[in-house]
């Protein structure tokens, strides 16, 4: 959810929700109190406590008393100059929050008031009472201005058996609210508050969970990362803002990890890179001051033998400067800066060529070298010629390192596959483990971790083979059995004119 919606919604339960929730709640328990107001009055007609119609409420409630009175009067006039029953039925009366006073001729006989207030508005109030006869018995009364105060007057006039005039009235004070309506204001006022405080208490939880929570997990992820701790998980669940905002903070993490990773694994194949070249340098090294020690000393007596010594330090500068070439072509890999020349190669005189080239060295080493060309003279392909002179002679060089028997094999074999010529170059050698055989492509992966001077190697010349042939859009992987030999094989794609009509 947007923060935008959220925001819309925190606005609906803060004000919306609890005005509808307050007045349902208003509504029921209204109705519970007129219920239980009309149960306890014994009440038949409809009694709307909140109407604000005091008037309405102390009328019905007092109506059912004034037909009792009426009935009475009706049947013996008497009984009203009897103080008590007349105490008896002001009780009753005050039990409906009014009271009783009867008039005979122009005097108060009985004053029933229920409390100090209406006790001292007697005169006043007895002086407002309407004469004998105004309001003809009518079952609603009326209402009379009392000073500040507002009363509901019923009057049921009658003749004493005596013949003198009488009236009886039932007094309500509107002015006052019936316990039964200040209760129900009260709970109302309580349950508003508690409506209010609720969705208070529900929006504070729901906002800290939506966007506190994540903003305190964001702030704490940040000072991991200050205090240089990648190894954690910002675990936040969202779809918003802020939880899109943590997702991309998430991946910066895994990123920045990564990169860390990579620094260090770039750091550890720097010194491992540097303790190789370092090693096999001192190796040629060595022995060129050997054998230009030896001729020094006179040992070299011999043409046959100076000549010896003179081709042994020449290959020994040139294994000198290959290891150099390679860690020079190494940091063209990192910075992607291998400066390519791409050309029309004929496959056929290109690779006899690149064979010619290294077979006087293979027969210096006294191996055997075996060229195979199953293409067409007319074939051909894109790529840089002094490129993949280099990947020939690595793959050759590499075969070189690993031949143990004792008459060493190399052949080079070149196929057309449809769309694509291959070219595969086959050893004789100790071969690759099946466990081995899926990293030798890759940067500083040696089969062999032992170093001696006949199976050295900076460890990053498949590596930079695997990097040009893909520059080139082939593909290269090996196939190997132990004791047997390996199998490199690279596929390129053909050259083919398109022809527009």
């Amino acid at each position: 959810m947007k923060i935008k919606t959220r925001l819309a919604v925190a606005f609906i339960i803060i004000t919306v929700f609890p005005l509808i929730m307050i007045y349902f709640s208003v509504l029921a328990l209204s109705d519970y109190q007129e219920k239980s107001f009309k149960k306890a009055y014994g009440l038949t007609e409809q009694v709307d406590l909140l109407n604000g119609n005091s008037l309405q409420v102390f009328n019905r409630l007092t109506k059912q008393s004034q037909k009792e009175i009426r009935r009475t009067l009706d049947e013996n006039p008497d009984n009203y100059e009897d103080k008590a029953y007349l105490d008896k039925v002001n009780a009753k009366l005050n039990e409906q929050y009014s009271y009783l006073i009867v008039r005979r001729d122009d005097a108060i006989i009985y004053y029933g008031a229920n409390s100090a207030s209406e006790e001292s508005q007697e005169n006043t109030l007895c002086s407002q009472l309407p004469d004998f006869d105004v309001m003809k018995g009518g079952m609603e009364g009326g209402i009379y201005l009392d000073g500040e105060s507002q009363h509901l007057i019923k009057q049921m006039d009658f003749r004493f058996s005596d013949g003198a005039e009488g009236s009886a009235f039932i007094v309500s004070n509107v002015d006052d609210l019936l316990p039964e309506v200040r209760s129900m204001v009260k709970e109302m006022m309580f349950l508003g508050v508690m409506i209010l405080v609720v969705a208070g208490v529900t929006l504070t939880v729901w906002v800290y969970r939506s966007i506190l929570s994540p903003l305190n997990k964001l702030q704490e992820a940040t000072k991991q990362i200050r205090d240089g701790n990648l190894e954690f998980t910002l675990d936040v669940d969202a779809d918003d803002e802020i939880g899109h905002l943590c997702q991309d903070f998430e991946e910066m993490r895994i990123r920045l990890k990564e990169n860390a990773e990579e620094k260090i694994q770039y750091d550890k194949e720097s010194k491992e890179l540097i303790s190789n070249i370092s090693h096999d340098l001192k190796t040629p090294i060595t022995a060129i001051k050997g054998y230009v020690e030896g001729i020094l000393d006179g040992v070299a007596s011999s043409p046959e033998r100076l000549d010896k010594y003179i081709r042994t330090i020449y290959n020994k500068a040139n294994d000198m400067d290959r290891l150099i070439d390679e860690l020079t072509f190494y940091s063209k890999i990192d910075t992607n800066k291998i400066p390519y020349t791409f050309s029309k190669i004929n496959v056929s005189q290109y690779f006899k060529d690149c064979v010619d080239e290294v077979g006087l060295d293979m027969e210096a080493r006294g191996i055997e070298l075996g060229y195979f060309n199953y293409v067409d003279e007319d074939v051909t392909v894109i790529a840089d010629a002094e490129q993949m002179k280099r990947v020939i002679n690595n793959i050759i060089s590499n075969s070189v390192k690993y031949l143990d028997k004792k008459k060493g094999i190399i052949n080079i074999r070149i196929k057309d596959v449809g769309d694509f010529i291959q070219i595969e170059i086959e050893d004789n050698g100790k071969g690759i483990a099946a466990k081995d055989l899926p990293n030798i492509f890759d940067r500083f992966y040696r089969t062999d971790s032992s170093r001696n001077s006949s199976q050295g190697g900076s460890g990053i010349g498949l590596s930079i083979v695997r990097k040009i042939v893909e520059d080139h859009g082939g593909r290269i992987w090996a196939t190997s059995k132990e004791g047997i030999g390996t199998e490199i094989h690279f596929v390129l794609r053909k050259y083919q004119e398109v022809i527009q009509e």
